[in-house]
């Protein structure tokens, strides 16, 4: 349900199991900053807006009222994720307790080439500087939308340049994977609309066509940018998560939709770190 109020600006009522924060600054997505006023603004789609929930509305400001559903969309509005964690609270106590400590994260369905470029930029990386790399990355081969906010520049345009181009941007050994993924993407060597549908290990396979694009990266690619929300990344944190606290289970275990029970055990082990100590 919707309802738009004043110029540029939607709201999308009755709205449940959302909590910007835990979504937006989770590190599924690098493109949202948080406000003095609590609201969020971001860039997502080529489109600079800024977000916000007053009770269940969430309202969307620098918006047109055409783009309702590609953010009911992007919010992923249409899965019921308050029944979904209900049902992965039973595989396990502790998938139960983290799911309760962050119950309003959301899987954003992003546009799949920036998912892609983002997470080959997180290897070995702290979200903090992530942040920092793809900001200069739209500074410098973005469109600017207004000043100062940059859209997430295309892998076509991206295939033009070599690794050297990218040398600002302080990604070290990232800039040579960045430049091999636009020029596979670009040429269609590489096929995103292909990662949305095939069979999970081939759509997985054909992301890791990419120079530095190994397991991880592609889960995450396929998870946040194509929502295969079978998908269950393991990082450093996750494989810690894994051995201590579900040493008897395997991604498998979480069912079709282990990337959001992911989620909530990423997030949870993140803001838990006593759980690993000696």
């Amino acid at each position: 349900m919707k309802r738009v109020s004043g110029e540029n600006q939607i709201i999308i009522t009755d709205v449940r199991d959302l909590d910007l924060e835990q979504t937006l600054d989770c590190g599924q997505s690098f493109r949202w900053e948080k406000q003095p006023d609590g609201s969020f603004s971001g860039v997502a789609f080529g489109k600079s807006v800024n977000v916000s929930l007053d009770g269940t509305d969430l309202v969307i400001k620098n918006a047109e009222e055409a783009d309702f559903r590609l953010w009911h969309d992007y919010f992923d509005l249409g899965l019921d994720y308050g029944k979904i964690r209900e049902d992965i609270s039973k595989l396990h106590p502790v998938l139960a307790e983290a799911a309760l400590y962050a119950p309003g994260i959301r899987i954003l369905r992003q546009e799949p080439y920036e998912a892609l470029c983002t997470f080959i930029i997180s290897q070995n990386n702290n979200i903090k500087r992530i942040k920092g790399i793809v900001a200069r990355l739209c500074e410098s081969f973005g469109d600017e939308l207004e000043e100062g906010v940059y859209t997430f520049p295309t892998a076509e345009r991206l295939a033009k340049l070599t690794p050297d181009d990218l040398a600002p941007l302080r990604a070290g050994f990232r800039n040579r994977y960045i430049i091999d993924s636009a020029k596979k993407v670009a040429s269609g060597e590489v096929d995103l609309e292909l990662c949305k549908t095939a069979d999970y290990e081939a759509a997985r396979a054909e992301l890791m066509k990419i120079t530095g694009v190994g397991v991880k990266v592609a889960d995450c690619t396929l998870l946040f940018g194509m929502h295969r929300v079978e998908a269950f990344p393991v990082d450093v944190w996750m494989k810690r998560a894994m051995e201590k606290l579900f040493p008897d289970m395997t991604a498998n275990d979480f069912g079709e939709y282990a990337g959001i029970a992911q989620q909530y055990i990423f997030h949870y082990s993140r803001m838990h770190p006593e759980l690993f100590s000696e």
